[in-house]
């Protein structure tokens, strides 16, 4: 989730670069850096930190009046050229070396890269034999090498052969010192538009980083290639064949680009999640038969095999998080899982030891009741584990590992993209632990592995069909004073993080139950105005759930059944039926959590409320 900005053309470049980089900070703030042609150089300051690390490093480095590159025509003064890079590390530590833009051994090819290569360790092996010299600790390094090992004069060329022999989902821009006024993207699966000048050409990973330049934009496809000179812009397909792309005309003010055109924050934040859920895999699912994640400290391979138990402490969504991830550890990896919302977990003097593991699971990685829960369970001799969103938090202090997920900087306070992330993370912790403890062997891990990294795609396809029917369902019951939301087994966390989003931004009345528990109470609260949002997708026990649906519509109320794709016997006994793609049933609450939210951000706006800041609540909390 890193942010990309890049320029040729007449003006001074570093000054356009570092703005745009403020644009999109918001996609990574563990370091950045900029690469400027100088003369017959390129120049590149790096800094760990925000901006204004990189600010001062780049204050520092100023060279003396008179000193730089030659320019090489002096009557026509070489075309300004460089590019830019905000970092959320997701392969390497965050250090300098770490940062962007990476380099080749003879400094002549620099890039930025936002994504992940899967195939880096085949293609460094390589390249090292070849007598490239690495230095970071990243897999985006290897493609500088690999650009600068197919040059052959034309950078173009170039990327388009490195292109070839990259897998994994990414975008890159690539620049040369042999080429001054050039730069060349390339884009699969990961977000890469150009803006178009007056003699000038942007490249950015989101529109913010040049809209105070341009408003004229052009947007690249996934599997091309983009060329950029001053007087000119130039798409290929990866085998040189000319594309045509028009000119669009952006009419954002500053606040509609922030939010990328969408109308709020969460509406934007909710259409993230594709790329938020594939970061979080990254490389950490490459070898497709296992799970890698990473340096986690003392909680190696050894323990994990010898663990006895895991303990899972989390507040609010993040807890909703842990009851699906209690689902998918119990029955993957066979270890035993307990979840405790960590507000209580301090107070009732838990037993936890050294072969027990606590998961403290916090987006922001500052929530003190988690934080605290850690600490006690850290004091007792459990070994901890923090899955959160922000490096360098305070719940990364307080444990023996961590886990980052990669969903970027989320603005509004409801989680959504932040939510779909930790389960995520999740779902790669009991595959780890599946593999590691001997439970499943590779071929029952690969079909797994391989939905799990359908599941971007999956994803990016329901917020791009039709939602009209979830804003009709909106439309039909905006005005109920109150909603029961229904689900057994792996479907009851996500109807408990269904009623969660209604209430916290619509200000309904909601209660979230188990289904099989409805008689003991909440049966008494349905009449025929009571809408029930079941979560009735394909699993074990969908024909209880359907009990539980005749149970519902008997008393009157009228039943939204959350489905699979295609299930006409849902559909029978539903009063209006939300549909999600077909895939393993215990993957399945990452698609049908999406829904949950569109119907919950519908119901919020026809009722005109501001679902970006609920009335009462705030983004991190860091107080009990």
């Amino acid at each position: 989730m890193c942010g990309i900005v890049g320029y040729v053309g007449p003006r001074k470049v570093r000054p356009l670069l570092l703005a745009g980089l403020e644009k999109l900070e918001y996609r990574g703030y563990d370091s950045a850096g900029i690469s400027v042609l100088n003369g017959t150089r390129i120049d590149a300051v790096r800094a760990v930190g925000n901006l204004a690390a990189l600010r001062s490093a780049i204050d520092r480095r100023q060279p003396p009046a008179g000193e730089g590159g030659a320019v090489a025509v002096a009557e026509r003064p070489q075309p300004e050229t460089g590019i830019g890079h905000t970092r959320w590390a997701t392969h390497g530590r965050v250090t300098e070396e770490n940062a962007h833009p990476h380099f080749d051994t003879t400094d002549s090819v620099h890039i930025v890269v936002n994504g992940i290569v899967e195939n880096y360790i085949a293609l460094k092996a390589r390249l090292v034999e070849e007598g490239a010299v690495f230095t970071s600790e990243t897999d985006a390094e290897v493609i500088a090498h690999l650009v600068a090992h197919l040059y052959d004069g034309d950078l173009v060329d170039a990327v388009r052969a490195a292109y070839g022999e990259l897998r994994g989902h990414y975008a890159f821009v690539a620049m040369s010192a042999r080429e001054p006024g050039v730069l060349v993207g390339a884009r699969r699966e990961c977000p890469l538009i150009v803006g178009r000048g007056d003699g000038e050409q942007f490249i950015a990973s989101a529109i913010p980083a040049f809209l105070s330049e341009t408003h004229q934009v052009q947007y690249m496809a996934d599997d091309e290639i983009v060329a950029l000179r001053p007087d000119d812009v130039e798409f290929f397909t990866p085998n040189g064949d000319p594309v045509e792309h028009e000119i669009v005309e952006i009419d954002w003010d500053a606040g509609a680009a922030e939010k990328h055109g969408y109308e709020t924050f969460m509406l934007k934040e909710i259409h993230e999640q594709a790329g938020a859920v594939a970061e979080t895999i990254g490389e950490r699912a490459a070898r497709g038969w296992g799970i890698d994640l990473g340096d986690l400290g003392p909680i190696d391979d050894a323990f994990l095999r010898r663990l006895q138990r895991i303990v899972i402490v989390a507040c609010g969504t993040a807890y909703h998080a842990g009851l699906i991830g209690r689902y998918a550890i119990e029955g993957w990896a066979r270890v035993p899982v307990e979840v405790d919302v960590a507000s209580e977990y301090r107070y009732r003097d838990p037993v936890v030891g050294p072969d027990d593991l606590v998961i403290g699971i916090s987006q922001s990685g500052e929530t003190l009741d988690t934080i605290v829960a850690m600490r006690t369970a850290r004091e007792r001799g459990a070994r901890v584990l923090a899955v959160t969103n922000v490096m360098g938090a305070q719940a990364t202090r307080e444990a023996d590992g961590v886990l980052y997920t990669r969903a970027g900087l989320e603005i509004c306070v409801a989680a959504t993209k932040t939510f779909v992330s930790q389960i995520t993370a999740m779902y790669l912790i009991a595959l780890r632990l599946a593999e590691v403890r001997g439970v499943m062997d590779r071929a029952e891990l690969k079909p797994i592995i391989s939905d799990v990294k359908r599941l971007p795609r999956m994803i990016a396809a329901m917020l791009e069909g039709d939602t009209s029917g979830i804003e009709a369902i909106a439309r039909a019951h905006y005005r109920a004073p109150f909603f029961l939301y229904l689900g057994r087994h792996v479907g009851l966390p996500v109807a408990l993080e269904g009623a969660l989003k209604l209430k916290e931004i619509s200000y309904i009345a909601t209660d979230a139950y188990p289904a099989g528990e409805m008689k003991h109470g909440p049966i008494a609260l349905l009449d025929e105005n009571t809408p029930v949002v079941v979560v009735a997708n394909e699993s074990p026990v969908r024909d209880k759930v359907i009990s539980n649906m005749q149970e519902v519509r008997v008393r009157g109320a009228r039943v939204i059944a959350v489905a699979t794709s295609g299930d006409q016997e849902i559909t029978e006994h539903a009063d209006e039926v939300i549909s999600i793609p077909r895939t393993d049933w215990m993957l399945a609450p990452l698609l049908a959590v999406i829904p949950l939210q569109l119907l919950a951000y519908h119901i919020a706006r026809l009722r005109g409320l501001n679902v970006d800041q609920p009335r009462n609540l705030a983004k991190t909390v860091t107080v009990e």
